[in-house]
């Protein structure tokens, strides 16, 4: 290659921005707004000789540019950006240091954490205000120019599933399938895995609609974990913001084939009716603090890309919890995240986003702001505007719990149903009862935080576990976290997590302790998935599936880490697809609108609170001390609707409930006591059993 490589590097474009083939050539634009010059290095296929470099042009309007002709998809580079190193103005250009482009689409090399990886010297007495002179690029991982995606559009043949009808499903791509006997064992933890008849049987059984997957982009592994052998197993630590993580892929070694793949995946999911989200982490970069090591990011612009302490630029702002912080507000780098979301729907074909520690995309110099450029700048996107957006509301930053102010579109985890719901159903052997009037507020989505400029009651995520915590089996088996295996001595991880283990820490033999915990396993699974809002199940919850008590199995890529089909509860996936059936045949369970009092408009439902002597709930009746069990009739105002009665008991003893006048049919009972379309006309009364939900429609 490097014997035609051309002469000099012609003028390029300022847009777009990456290294994109046209014309005969490759068009290279990559941004810096303080950088004095950067150079284009390419290198021999293995990404291991330096071959040429060339000055780019500009800046212009702070993008350096050039063309390469006669040169095309294949070509490895990376970039050398010169400028003041002056860590205490926010400066740490360092041209000894080989450079990722933030925009590239194809990654090769394996990453190593190595010294000369850092733009200082280690163990210097000035530390991260030293400079090192160590050429990093034989173990720098590279870009490689890809081909450009041809065919049909990624788009076509994508589901498009109504707000109201949308149940999200957390999984990890490795973990779904790694152990799963079904599955083929080349293919499994693979993207191709997840388009595998097998788990699409499964998806189709559960009744979700939308998977949203863990983290999918190409990540590196912090370098504590690299220390005691073990991988960020999640995959929250991004570098590269337009590639795939190959570690998911049959085909690993060959970017082109990972990012196929992954085309390939959605392409199947979609085909069989299936959304795909996507985790993405626009928060924080792995350069961490002004410790960690130079990259990318820090290299082209440190000041541009990050936000520094305003009286010590020489320090990054630490909003994440993981050392950095993303300048979002940047007007450059609010363009980088549009563009890279922009290219994972038309590109890769994915139907949305869930934004991790989404509040650092709304910071400004005066904190959080639901009118911040970045949120304006993402509603009115004509891509992104057809795509499912999910925050987590909340970072590791001052006012970081931003649940229900997010703007617009916008649906939000909400951790306040966990732990209603967790509380309810636990009791007093989770250590925290929680009042019929907080489990009511979210059962019906919350409006505390929700109603209000327009959002509707699917604004509320609602969930009862996800990857981060307690799996449900493990909610209702342990008391206390057990996480040893993760190296630091059982101090990570959520403390004073809302669980309980009903006597018996852990798996138990004995019969009592093993019905207590799956009545309330599944009181906890009919509230979600009865609830208003937007359920979200975590993978494996279905299945029992335990994590041995390890409440941040984030670097447990093992069996720990994985969904435990061996011992599958498959019983308890049935009961979670008739659960979703039901949500799906009654129009009164995913309501699009807020209950309001009667009389209503067409379209329009109304909620009645009942006492279980059946008289309706009053001001004393929800502040009533040891009493929790209680009931809700739904009620449409199109006669045509019928009317859903749910009854809640979470005490350990049954429950005698006094039905609303009419001839009432039981089409669920959580505990599976009762037979199903039991009919209560004749009595008008029911014994609700321990620790169970009950689901009546009028007849």
């Amino acid at each position: 290659m490097h014997h035609c490589l051309p002469l000099q590097l012609l003028e390029g474009r300022h847009e777009p921005l990456g290294a994109h083939p046209r014309d005969g050539g490759v068009n290279f634009a990559v941004f810096s707004e303080h950088a004095q010059r950067i150079e284009l290095c390419v290198f021999d296929g293995s990404g291991v000789r330096e071959l040429k470099r060339y000055a780019l042009h500009g800046p212009g309007d702070g993008v350096f540019h050039g063309f390469l002709p006669e040169v095309g998809p294949g070509l490895v580079y990376g970039y050398r950006a010169h400028g003041p190193y002056q860590p205490e103005d926010g400066h740490r250009f360092n041209p000894h240091k080989l450079l990722l482009d933030p925009y590239a689409r194809e990654i090769v090399g394996a990453f190593r954490w190595l010294p000369e990886h850092h733009g200082y010297e280690l163990g210097h007495p000035e530390g991260p205000r030293s400079f090192d002179t160590r050429d990093n690029a034989v173990q720098a991982l590279k870009a490689r120019v890809a081909e450009p995606q041809g065919g049909p559009s990624a788009r076509l043949g994508a589901p498009r599933h109504a707000a109201s009808d949308v149940v999200l499903y957390e999984v990890h791509v490795k973990g779904f399938s790694k152990a799963h006997p079904g599955i083929p064992a080349e293919l499994r933890g693979t993207y191709a895995a997840l388009a595998h008849p097998a788990a699409m049987a499964h998806f189709k059984a559960l009744g979700v609609t939308t998977l949203s997957l863990l983290p999918v982009h190409y990540a590196i592994d912090e370098p504590h974990l690299a220390d005691k052998g073990l991988t960020n197993y999640w995959g929250y630590n991004t570098l590269g913001f337009f590639c795939p993580n190959p570690r998911w892929a049959t085909q690993p070694d060959d970017p082109a084939a990972v990012t196929r793949e992954f085309r390939d995946m959605v392409a199947t999911l979609h085909a069989n009716g299936l959304e795909v989200v996507l985790d993405v982490v626009y928060n924080h970069t792995p350069e961490g603090n002004e410790f960690g090591p130079t990259l990318s990011f820090r290299g082209l612009d440190n000041r541009s890309w990050y936000r520094l302490v305003p009286d010590d630029r020489s320090r990054n702002e630490n909003l994440t919890g993981c050392g950095n912080t993303l300048n979002v507000a940047h007007p450059r780098v609010t363009q980088f995240v549009l563009d890279s979301l922009r290219y994972w729907v038309q590109e890769m074909g994915v139907d949305g986003f869930r934004f991790d520690l989404a509040p650092v995309l709304g910071r400004t110099h005066h904190g959080f702001d639901p009118h911040a450029a970045f949120f304006t700048a993402l509603r009115q996107d004509p891509v992104l505007a057809q795509v499912h957006l999910i925050a987590e509301p909340w970072d590791a930053g001052h006012d970081g719990y931003q649940v229900g102010r997010f703007p617009g579109r916008f649906l939000e985890w909400n951790d306040k149903f966990r732990d209603a719901v967790r509380g309810y159903w636990l009791g007093r052997d989770g250590g925290a009862g929680v009042s019929r009037g907080e489990f009511a507020r979210r059962f019906t989505a919350s409006s505390d935080l929700f109603h209000h400029a327009q959002r509707p009651p699917m604004a509320s995520v609602n969930f009862i576990t996800v990857h981060d915590g307690f799996t449900l089996n493990d909610v209702v088996s342990y008391a206390r976290k057990h996480n040893h295996a993760n190296g630091e001595d059982n101090r990570d991880g959520r403390d004073g997590e809302l669980c309980a283990s009903f006597g018996e820490e852990g798996p138990t033999c004995d019969a009592q302790v093993r019905d207590t915990r799956e009545r309330v396993r599944r009181a906890m699974l009919a509230t979600l998935m009865l609830a208003q809002g937007t359920p979200m199940l975590n993978a494996g919850d279905e299945l029992a599936n335990s994590q041995h008590g390890n409440n941040n199995a984030y670097c447990q890529d093992n069996p720990t880490g994985w969904l435990g089909w061996d011992s599958a509860d498959a019983s308890l996936a049935a009961f979670v697809g008739e659960l979703a059936a039901l949500r799906r045949e009654e129009p009164l369970l995913h309501h699009q609108r807020w209950f309001s009092p009667p009389p209503g408009g067409p379209g329009d439902a109304s909620i009645t609170w009942l006492t279980p002597v059946g008289s309706e709930m009053h001001v004393h009746d929800w502040h009533e001390p040891g009493c929790l069990a209680f009931a809700c009739r739904l009620r449409a105002h199109d006669p045509r609707v019928p009317s859903l009665l749910l009854l809640f008991n979470p005490d350990a003893a049954p429950q005698p409930f006094t039905l609303p006048p009419g001839a009432w049919r039981l089409r669920l009972d959580s505990s599976g006591s009762l037979p199903q379309n039991h009919a209560t006309a004749a009595t008008g009364h029911l014994t609700a059993p321990a620790r169970s939900v009950l689901l009546l429609r009028m007849t």
